[in-house]
């Protein structure tokens, strides 16, 4: 599509192109829309690599309300039950638009959806396409149904670099292409940039996932919230491809075993055993790792015969690494998988800087709380995406006029990811958290290619620090419990560096927070 830049300004603008910003793009149509995306749309977003699927109670022995249940017992304390009674209880809609947007679905022989089953919920309800290619489906269709519309401006190439605020409002944005920085003057700007993978070494999502949607929002002056809750999968393949290949919780839904090296099922203490909530599971492998032993998946009984056709992508991934899935056990290992915290939004999307929205990993809705329950995570993108297009579409779109802006290179957060490996892996404790503080705070001031990525770590690190428990996915062994009370926490830029630069200024005997 050419377009003429000049054109654009005054449209609201979307930056990302995976599910999130593609649905909120189509439910703000026919009003223009400006959509911005650092790739090829569907070359370089997490959603493509999904594999479990979306969540949604259409069996006819679920209902919302157990639905609900799941989440909030995976969340640990810590989910906001309005907001996720009204996401979950809209999920079911949300995926028939999915269908209407031409998602095909995987169904029965009776024409039915095909439902899954994933850890931590009590009744089959995963809706799959194309086995374990749920999300590259899912954004075939979208993607096919964004280029038809001629509303919808799409910039491929171009990479937002600043949100531009004057007076507490958004009037723009700085983003570069490969002709140069360009701005474009709008007071609506939705951020859809996906999760943090991209700073840790061991991820299943795209390397270049940095966190990029955060720190656009926390220099704009934003509110984040639960940073320090970090998902890791504990079934990513072992091996030394990164990102590394992601195993499916719904291949342990379908009954395969987690073993060690000498065909032990260590998690059978465990409630719930290999479906138990993902925190759970990880730390057990991790610790079984750290003690010496190698853990495996193991497929050969199930799903047997039936996962190289239900797990097209995996089996391929275990063929390319020398594994044969129906005779040997699969190497796996935890890895980071998906971000809780994001940018604080209330039910409409809305972030505390006026002129600004966030959707799907990006943002932090109240929905998953301290452990994101499987597959919920794009259902949420679907659900709130049409919630986000509303309230821009019902905004006005004056900001102002953009200040000048100064160019700000591209990130690169090579020098960061050891850094949050160690103090941010699925134990942490405060001596490492402190470590990491004091490794970022430098890295964060000058506006060098590590700045952002530091700042996002550093902010993470403090919101790690401040909570002196263990609750979901963030596990402490200093401070092993539950706190009398679960909160929610909140932070900003200003807030975390003035903690970092106190924490490098006290005595040795009193830094720690």
């Amino acid at each position: 599509m050419s377009v003429n830049i000049q054109d654009l300004a005054g449209r609201p603008v979307i930056i990302g192109g995976g599910i999130a910003g593609l649905m909120t793009a189509l439910h703000l149509a026919p009003e223009p829309v400006l959509l911005l995306s650092r790739s090829p749309l569907g070359a370089d977003a997490s959603s493509a690599w999904a594999q479990g699927g979306l969540a949604a109670s259409f069996g006819d022995d679920d209902d919302p309300a157990l639905h609900i249940a799941d989440t909030l017992a995976a969340g640990d304390g810590l989910c906001n039950e309005e907001v996720a009674t009204r996401i979950l209880r809209a999920a079911p809609a949300a995926i028939e638009d999915l269908v209407r947007f031409g998602v095909r679905f995987d169904r029965t022989a009776g024409g039915t959806l095909r439902l899954g089953l994933e850890a931590a919920h009590s009744r089959r309800r995963i809706v799959h396409a194309g086995g374990d290619g749920s999300g590259r489906e899912v954004m075939r269709a979208l993607v096919a149904a964004v280029r038809s519309i001629p509303t919808i401006a799409v910039l491929e190439g171009y990479e937002a670099r600043r949100l531009l605020v004057d007076d507490g409002r958004v009037t723009g944005v700085l983003a570069r292409s490969s002709t140069g920085p360009v701005v474009f003057a709008t007071g609506r700007v939705v951020l859809a940039t996906g999760g943090i993978g991209g700073l840790f070494n061991d991820t299943t999502n795209p390397l270049s996932s940095c966190g990029q949607g955060l720190a656009l929002a926390a220099r704009a002056g934003a509110a984040l919230a639960d940073l320090e809750f970090i998902q890791f999968h504990p079934t990513a393949l072992d091996g030394p491809g990164r990102p590394m290949t992601l195993i499916s919780e719904a291949v342990r839904g379908e009954g395969a075993t987690i073993v060690d090296e000498t065909g032990r099922r260590f998690l059978m203490a465990v409630p719930g055993a290999e479906l138990a909530p993902r925190d759970v599971v990880a730390r057990a492998v991790a610790r079984h790792l750290a003690a010496g032993h190698r853990v495996f998946l193991d497929v050969s009984e199930k799903p047997g015969a039936a996962f190289a056709q239900h797990f097209q992508t995996i089996a391929l991934a275990c063929r390319r690494a020398g594994i044969d899935p129906a005779h040997d056990l699969i190497p796996i290992r935890p890895a980071q998988h998906y971000h809780m915290g994001g940018v604080a939004v209330d039910h409409a999307g809305r972030a505390s800087v006026a002129g600004l929205w966030a959707c799907g990993e990006v943002a932090s809705t109240g929905l998953h709380g301290a452990n994101r329950l499987a597959s919920n995570s794009l259902t949420e993108a679907v659900v709130c995406a049409r919630r986000v297009a509303e309230s821009v579409a019902g905004s006005s779109g004056a900001g102002g006029k953009p200040t000048v802006a100064v160019e700000h290179p591209s990130s690169d957060p090579v020098t960061v990811r050891p850094i949050l490996s160690r103090a941010l892996g699925v134990t942490r404790d405060g001596e490492g958290l402190l470590a990491a503080a004091f490794a970022l705070l430098p890295l964060a001031q000058p506006h060098g290619t590590a700045s952002d990525p530091a700042i996002v770590g550093l902010m993470i690190t403090i919101s790690a620090l401040l909570r002196r428990e263990s609750r979901g996915a963030h596990f402490r062994t200093d401070y092993p419990n539950h706190a009398a009370a679960a909160r929610r926490s909140e932070i900003t830029l200003e807030a975390a560096l003035a903690a970092a630069r106190e924490l490098a200024h006290a005595p040795a005997q009193e830094s720690v927070i």
